[in-house]
């Protein structure tokens, strides 16, 4: 596929007009990513080149068909049965058996959403693991919604026959048990599986879920992973209300650990799980005690930040505290006794930035320091509070001592290439990336990062491999990839 190098000027209108038509979001390091699906897109569209059809989405308004046509080739669905099973055990394990010991003999039913199910494998492992979890399911009503916005990536989960690929992290007895083996060598899903799921199309990024497509305000439980960090913050946090909308009270959304973040899910309960972080819609009572929360100077509408650009592995809330030139003088009551040790600077660090008070938690990382200068995490979380202040300098020379220090600090020296990303310094960048893949050679793919706040080694394996691939195929092609 041949992709044309698009001007400046035209790559800022049209990530404009994508942002605000389908909410998905390309800053300036990911303008290759935009030039390779307008590419796509010309085909279809009947263009000879990405550059012709840039200039006819900006001539004249498109149709919803057409919007959801040139969506689809600027999403990618890369996804296999039981993805990030961390998140899997916590609903066998806690969630689906309190659910279902409630529900038994009272109300019998059970409604769950995939919400961006790509080409079907997380439907289908939910399906598969509610018939696990209740033998009875026949005598249930049991509905689980798969949508998504790529009508491609639909008829094939629709198809529902998989290749070898789409089991790497599943045992030989899963497929002989709930698929049936083709000719060709590939599996199909097995009836009583596929009867269990209904899909249909849907663009998250749309102002409401319709009443018709969904049960608006009734699901138990929805999956909407690895979309927020797509899209701007403005549609991330509509469309998180949204969701919030859908969960009858005390239902569950699970999403990415890289997604996982204080400011967008400020109205819900987090919960940790081993492994995993799910957020709870809380009781009529429970939501009332979050709206009386405290809350951050800035709101994530004021801050100049992005929720999602690039993923980053940290839940410190957005806002736009600026940094007083003198620290502020702290009340001696909130100061913990056991000052010779480093933990209560650590505490009181991780809590205020948590609240989004980032200059109150500059001040605590900074004693923390103090306390204990050859501690990485102290230097890791200082850099996070000054990123988030917009201090990108000083987060980065903070995150230099880090891996000075503990040059196996795997998260450190992944921020450090995502700046360098940002600043188009691909060399570095890629340095950096590497250097992370090189720590995490020895690590179990479920082994969960320090600091990472529920990221897992093979979940940040994967988003590095993906982005040095995207630098690769940029290089062969003198900077646009193909």
């Amino acid at each position: 596929m041949q992709v044309d190098v698009m001007p400046d000027a035209l790559w800022q209108r049209v990530s404009e007009f994508v942002a605000q038509s389908t909410g998905l979001h390309f800053p300036a390091e990911r303008q290759p990513d935009l030039q390779r699906g307008l590419a796509s897109a010309a085909a279809e569209f009947g263009f000879a080149d990405g550059v012709s059809c840039a200039d006819w989405l900006l001539s004249a308004p498109l149709t919803r068909p057409q919007l959801h046509a040139l969506a689809s080739h600027l999403t990618v669905g890369e996804t296999y049965f039981f993805r990030e099973r961390k998140a899997f055990d916590a609903l066998a394990a806690h969630i689906l058996p309190e659910l279902l010991r409630r529900r038994r003999g009272r109300e019998q039913r059970l409604r769950l959403w995939s919400a961006a199910c790509s080409t079907g494998e997380e439907a289908y492992s939910l399906a598969i693991l509610v018939q696990q979890l209740l033998p009875d399911w026949r005598d249930w009503e049991v509905t689980i919604l798969a949508t998504d916005i790529n009508e491609r990536f639909l008829r094939k989960a629709v198809a529902g026959v998989y290749g070898e690929w789409s089991f790497r992290e599943s045992p030989s007895e899963f497929k002989e048990r709930y698929f049936i083996r083709a000719s060709d060598g590939r599996f199909t899903v097995a009836p009583e599986i596929r009867e269990c799921v209904r899909f249909a199309h849907m663009n998250l990024a749309q102002d409401g879920f319709s009443s018709s497509t969904i049960n608006t305000g009734s699901m138990d439980i929805i999956f909407c992973r690895n979309v927020l960090i797509y899209f701007t913050p403005a549609h991330a946090r509509k469309l998180v209300e949204n969701l919030r909308h859908s969960l009858v009270d005390e239902g569950w959304l699970v999403v990415s650990p890289s997604e996982c973040s204080q400011a967008l899910f400020s109205q819900f309960v987090a919960v940790n799980f081993p492994a995993s972080i799910l957020y709870r819609k809380g009781s009529p009572e429970e939501r009332g005690l979050l709206n009386l929360a405290p809350r951050s100077c800035g709101t994530p509408a004021e801050s100049t930040a992005t929720a999602f650009d690039p993923p980053q592995p940290s839940v410190i809330a957005l806002a736009n505290a600026a940094a007083p030139e003198k620290p502020p003088a702290m009340p001696e009551q909130v100061l913990p006794a056991e000052t010779e040790s480093s933990q209560p600077f650590s505490l009181q660090a991780r809590t205020l930035a948590n609240q989004g008070r980032h200059a109150d938690a500059l001040v605590w990382c900074e004693r923390w320091i103090a306390a204990n200068k050859i501690d990485a995490a102290a230097h890791y979380v200082h850099a996070t509070v000054l990123q988030e202040m917009g201090e990108r300098e000083a987060a980065r020379r903070s995150l230099q001592r880090a891996v000075y220090l503990q040059p196996d600090f795997a998260l450190a020296h992944f921020v450090l290439g995502n700046f360098a990303r940002a600043d188009a310094r691909t060399t570095e960048a890629e340095r950096h990336f590497l250097n992370t893949l090189y720590v995490l050679r020895d690590s179990s793919p479920d082994a969960l990062l320090p600091e990472s706040d529920g990221l897992t080694a093979g979940r940040l394996v994967e988003i590095i491999t993906t982005l040095l691939a995207q630098t690769d195929s940029a290089d062969s092609s003198g900077g646009a990839p193909k």
